[in-house]
Order: structure tokens, then C-alpha cells, then sequence
């Protein structure tokens, strides 16, 4: 069947359509409530949703018959009257496959419940795959982790580096010889399951922001990986930035005369922070020295984006023995760089979510898709 506009529509059709939209917006309003704040009851559910209480009673019916929550019976404290029995989510409900292509020249992937919790987690070589090996790399090992799942699938998760269109299509991810791939449609028909794909940063982030810290003064993280790019969150809402492009911050250049890049430049951050190159360096050199150096370049990218939105936290995503050095030079040059106003209450600081955080944000790429939760 094709596709029709709403305007093409008899006015039955759209009132049908928009109180199906209704529906499900309700039913994610229930889902954000028990996800963000734990266990509730249908009076409480209707009081922080604003919903009637018939409605949101007709929603945990719903969800109940589906198994995505639970009655956890009553709270132990006691109340005048009937108590009230608290509804639960169930995060073995149903699973995500998570799958994470920024670590260098493999592919990582895992089982996650919808609590971010791994179940089994995978790896296999890419062994230099590039452009179509890659993609039937990265197919046969989703298809894999699909089967290996113990419950019914949610959604596949990828992220990937590069630029990654809202859609799913790898816009330019050169270090995979990908341009223009609509790598969620292609695992989609071969998965048949739903597929979302995203930039590596801005679903770390997401996991960030899901599964660690809200950053309800505006989050930003940085991903150390094969490159450097950087995802942020303002107001709840992940930024795309004009051609899906937000967070490349490993391309901002810091010195004309540094090392060539892979975009074919000189002396951008990324050639300085990039995991394989900055592991290179610490073996030839002075390792205090040059996580100095490095810090410091990125404190100064760093700085103009901080005054700019006056955020309050930049996380680091990526290995320990490196974020946790790197945070603590690169926050000390920002706030000697911007205004005493603007660093108060600033702070940059390691991701809680260590290595899994890519994995984990892919988890919540899929339930912001399928159940409106982020």
C-alpha cells in the first residue's frame, strides 16, 4: 500500500490516526514515569502524568497483558483506607541487541535487558573490513546476538562513528568506507526486527543521559575511540545539528602545523586524542607530558562551547587510565579560559558507564523508538 499524507485522508481516517497518536503518546507518558521514578501506583501514576485515572488504568491493563510491568503488591507503609498496589516495570520483559562499531578495526555487541543490564556481550575482528564486507560483518554478527537472545527482541541498536542521519543512513563514516549507507533499512529487511543506527557520541550520550546522569543543565560527551566526536543533550533532547553533524568536535583544528588527520587536514584534536594514536605517544614519549598536552587542547576546544551554553558537566567516554587524566586538565583549562560565572559550578568527570556506555546508550537509542522512554 502506498503512502498517503494526512491530508489525503477522509476526516474519519485522521481523527482514527490522531487518537492512535494519543495513545501512544499516554502510553509512553506512563512508561517515562515508571522508568525515571520506579515503582507506582495508578493514583500516582495519574497525578504526575496528568492523565484521568480510567485512562492510565486502561494503559497498565494494556501493559500488563504484554508483560511489560508488573503488580509488586502494596507499599509497606501503611494508609487509611484500601492501600494502593504499585505497578513495576519488568526489565526482562524483553531485550536489545546493542552493537558497538567505534572501538578500533572490531565489532562489539551485546544482550541488554531494558534496565541496561548486559545479559551475554560478544566481539569478533573486523580484520580491515571496509564499505560491503563490513556491513555483512556487522549483519551476520546482529544476526547472531538475535538468536542468542532469551526473550522476545525490542530493537537493534547501533552505533557507529561517523555522521549518521536522524533516519539511519551513515551519511560519511570514512574509517568503515561507508557514504550515504542506509545501514538501519539493510539490517532492518535482514533482521527483520526494528533497527536504529546513530553516531557513536550522541548514543553514548544517550546512555548517559537514560542510564547515569540527567544533565538537566545541559550535557555534553566526548567519546574516545579510533576518532573523537562528541554528543550533546539540551532540554532532554539530543542535538543533530543542521546535516546530522553536531559533536564533531575531533575536526575542529588546534594547530596548523600538527600531525595529518584522516579528513585530510593538519593538526586537528582528534589526532591528538584519537585512543590507537594517543596510545602511540604515551609509548614514545613522556605519558604525564603528553596527557598534559593533550588535556590541554581539549580544554581549549572546550571552552568557547562551555561559555557558549554554559553547560555544567562534560563527560568522558572511553578508557579509564586515559579519561580520568585527561578530565582533570582539560576542566582546569576551561575554567581558566572562561568566565568565573560560566565554570561555578562546572565539572568535567569520567562516564560511571566505563566501557559498556556505547552499548548501554544503544539500549536507550531503542526504547526512546519504541516506547517513547528517554
Amino acid at each position: 500500500m502506498s503512502w498517503r499524507s494526512p491530508t489525503d485522508r477522509s476526516p474519519r481516517e485522521r481523527i482514527k490516526l490522531a487518537r492512535a497518536d494519543s495513545r501512544r503518546h499516554h502510553r509512553s507518558m506512563v512508561l517515562q514515569e515508571l522508568f525515571a521514578t520506579g515503582p507506582a501506583s495508578r493514583a500516582d501514576l495519574a497525578r504526575s502524568s496528568g492523565l484521568t485515572r480510567v485512562t492510565v488504568s486502561d494503559l497498565v491493563a494494556e501493559l500488563l497483558a504484554e508483560g511489560l510491568v508488573e503488580e509488586l503488591g502494596t507499599p509497606s507503609e501503611s494508609r487509611v483506607g484500601k492501600p494502593p498496589t504499585l505497578i513495576g516495570l519488568v526489565p526482562d520483559a524483553k531485550h536489545v541487541v546493542a552493537i558497538d562499531l567505534s572501538v578500533d578495526d572490531q565489532v562489539t555487541g551485546a544482550v541488554l535487558d531494558l534496565a541496561g543490564q548486559v545479559v551475554l556481550r560478544d566481539a569478533r575482528p573486523l580484520e580491515g573490513r571496509r564499505g560491503d564486507d563490513a556491513v555483512a560483518a556487522v549483519r551476520a554478527f546482529a544476526a547472531d546476538l538475535t538468536a542468542r537472545s532469551s526473550r522476545p527482541l525490542l530493537g537493534v541498536g547501533v552505533a557507529t562513528p561517523g555522521v549518521v542521519s536522524p533516519d539511519g543512513v551513515v551519511r560519511d563514516a570514512p574509517n568503515l568506507g561507508w557514504h550515504d549507507l542506509p545501514l538501519a533499512d539493510v539490517l532492518t529487511e535482514a533482521l527483520q526486527q526494528p533497527v536504529y543506527v546513530a553516531n557513536d557520541a550522541n548514543t553514548a550520550v544517550m546512555g548517559e543521559f537514560v542510564f547515569g546522569s540527567r544533565g538537566d543543565g545541559g550535557l555534553m560527551l566526548l567519546r574516545l575511540s579510533t576518532g573523537l566526536g562528541a554528543g550533546l543533550v539540551i532540554g532532554g533532547a539530543l542535538l543533530h545539528g543542521q546535516g546530522g553533524a553536531a559533536g564533531e568536535i575531533g575536526h575542529v583544528q588546534v594547530d596548523p602545523d600538527g600531525p595529518r588527520c584522516g579528513c585530510g587536514r593538519p593538526g586537528c584534536l582528534e589526532t591528538y586524542l584519537a585512543v590507537p594514536r594517543l596510545r602511540r605517544e604515551l609509548a614514545a614519549g613522556d605519558p604525564a607530558a603528553v596527557l598534559a598536552d593533550a588535556g590541554a587542547r581539549l580544554g581549549q576546544v572546550l571552552a568557547p562551547v562551555v561559555a557558549t551554553l554554559n553547560l555544567g558537566e562534560v563527560v568522558l567516554s572511553g578508557p579509564a587510565d586515559l579519561v580520568e587524566p585527561l578530565a582533570e586538565v582539560a576542566e582546569r583549562v576551561v575554567r581558566e579560559r572562561v568566565l568565573p560565572v560560566s565554570a561555578q559550578q562546572f565539572v568535567v568527570r569520567p562516564s560511571p558507564l566505563g566501557d559498556d556506555g556505547v552499548l548501554v546508550g544503544a539500549t536507550g537509542v531503542v526504547l526512546a523508538g519504541e516506547l517513547g522512554v528517554s
